[in-house]
């Protein structure tokens, strides 16, 4: 990831509802969710969802398809994975133990995924 795409998601993540909907749609899985579900996972109107996403999209965070009527977005599990790199690429000079209590977080676990979701 460049700085530039780096910078654009971190503008994107820094909105309280639109990271609540990135968080959202990782715990949602590559399934995804329709567009007013999101809405309601995080307490958005249907028109205030809808601009959301569209800037988490805009931003390569998110991505859309259409079912039927309905949009489904899905976190960009690529690019959010990117942003991380990005910030860790250059984290430990020399020093592997500086990064390894971030690489060390337990993000799959059961206790974790709670843990998201109560927040």
């Amino acid at each position: 990831m460049e700085e530039k795409q780096a910078l654009d998601a971190f503008g994107a993540l820094s909105q309280e509802t639109r990271l609540q909907m990135v968080r959202a749609l990782v715990i949602a899985g590559p399934d995804g969710m329709a567009a007013g579900a999101v809405g309601e996972a995080v307490g958005a109107s249907s028109s205030s969802a809808s601009f959301h996403l569209s800037h988490l999209e805009r931003a390569g965070l998110v991505q859309s398809r259409r079912a039927a009527r309905s949009i489904i977005y899905s976190a960009n599990h690529e690019s959010l994975s990117g942003l991380v790199a990005f910030l860790m690429r250059d984290c430990c000079q020399g020093h592997p133990e500086v990064c390894a209590p971030a690489a060390a977080t337990d993000c799959c676990s059961p206790v974790a995924v709670v843990e998201a979701i109560d927040g």
